[in-house]
């Protein structure tokens, strides 16, 4: 395979306009079928999309992070799928590249898993390469679509989570990293539950963490919040005590990347602080994910391998106006001394005892315990039927 990506520059909109680029979407231009991305490492300076044309050009995006975001890696494994197949590539070989791509998100995997036992079972049935290869494309968008309709549902429930935690409205939330639009084939996870609660007029502020090392926070949910029109503030991530010191958080929400079995939760690095400090202030602490984010077959937090990013993405800073800067040690400004040493784990994990509620589409639990988590992911009875009492689940 050759690594093939193109690169597209687009218009920017309105300040107060919703993201008007979609983050991933499926293309078939005459020369042949290719996922297009927003490359979300130039954001917010620019909007420019990358045009895969193989999976290779797929895989460097999701290591380089110009695509990312725990659903939208499900929706980009299984769009990679279908490319492979689409172009006549090896699938299983593309199966391989793009589960390995990152780590840490259970959904990259469960995406893959999903369009390539499409396009084996269609194969293995007769259908024909060419139908093999249609059935894992249909499955891509049959997921697209249920990630879509998922981030609706967790909106509606987070919303109603916390009214009813947080009676009265005039929410100051903060948020760490970036779980809107840009992560998602919808409205985002906990960024979605921001966004209901904003259009309902129950947000009087949201603070957001500036997501340390890649400032995912400042780059890519103020950027989100500017064209929604809510009243935000950026923040140091070590600012983040002061204000809990100072009264001024209500809720912290968050996304995750991988939910273990006793209900552990591995999100971008600095999350666990975040809930330690909601603890011992009493503040929810509410993670929002989907059910496809929970992992039964990982045990505990312990089991969750974290992602370890380059060095040079802490010692070295990544102007977005520039170009191909931080993606190798030497090509961002550096803010350390030469040969610094550097520490920087994708992800840290918080465990369940830490998190009020997990929200997903289903329902929200709460307490989080492995029972309620594995009571929510099973197919029947429908969590939607569940009370509160005793059980770890509630309705929202």
């Amino acid at each position: 395979m050759v690594d093939q990506t193109e690169e597209r520059s687009t218009a920017s909109a309105p300040d107060d306009a919703p993201v008007p680029v979609p983050a991933l979407r499926w293309e078939e231009p005459p020369e042949g079928p290719v996922v297009v991305l927003l490359d979300q490492t130039r954001l917010p300076a620019e909007e420019v999309e990358l045009v895969c044309t193989d999976v290779p050009a797929l895989v460097e995006a999701i290591r380089s992070l110009a695509v990312r975001g725990a659903p939208l890696l499900g929706l980009a494994g299984a769009y990679g799928v279908a490319l492979a197949a689409a172009r006549g590539y090896d699938v299983t070989d593309a199966a391989e590249q793009l589960r390995h791509a990152r780590p840490t998100a259970v959904n990259l995997g469960y995406g893959v898993r999903r369009a390539e036992r499409a396009f084996r079972v269609a194969a293995d049935g007769g259908a024909g390469y060419e139908r093999a290869a249609a059935a894992a494309l249909a499955e891509a968008r049959a997921l697209h679509r249920e990630d879509a309709e998922a981030s609706g549902r967790m909106a509606e429930h987070g919303r109603a989570l916390l009214g009813e935690l947080l009676p009265g409205g005039g929410y100051r939330v903060l948020t760490h990293c970036n779980t809107g639009a840009l992560v998602s084939g919808g409205g985002g996870t906990a960024f979605g539950v921001v966004r209901a609660v904003h259009h309902a007029g129950e947000l009087r502020r949201l603070w957001v963490d500036e997501t340390r090392p890649l400032l995912q926070g400042a780059r890519l949910t103020a950027y989100e919040a500017a064209r929604e029109g809510m009243a935000y503030t950026v923040l140091a991530d070590n600012a983040a005590g002061s204000l809990f010191a100072a009264g001024e958080v209500d809720a912290v929400l968050v996304g995750a990347d991988r939910i273990a079995a006793d209900g552990s939760v591995a999100n971008k690095i600095g999350s666990y602080p975040l809930a330690v400090l909601a603890r011992y202030h009493h503040v929810p602490f509410v993670v929002v994910a989907p059910v496809t984010t929970v992992d039964l077959e990982t045990a505990d937090g312990g089991s969750i391998e974290v992602e370890q990013r380059p060095g040079h993405e802490v010692t070295e800073f990544a102007p977005p106006t520039v170009p191909g800067a931080g993606s190798e040690p030497g090509s961002g400004i550096p803010v350390a001394p030469l040969g610094a040493q550097a520490y920087n784990p994708a992800f840290d994990v918080t465990p369940a005892e830490l998190v009020t509620a997990i929200v997903t589409e289903r329902g929200v639990v709460s307490p989080v315990t492995g029972d309620a988590l594995a009571e929510l992911c099973s197919p029947s009875p429908s969590p939607r039927e569940k009370s509160r009492s005793g059980n770890g689940m509630m309705d929202a």
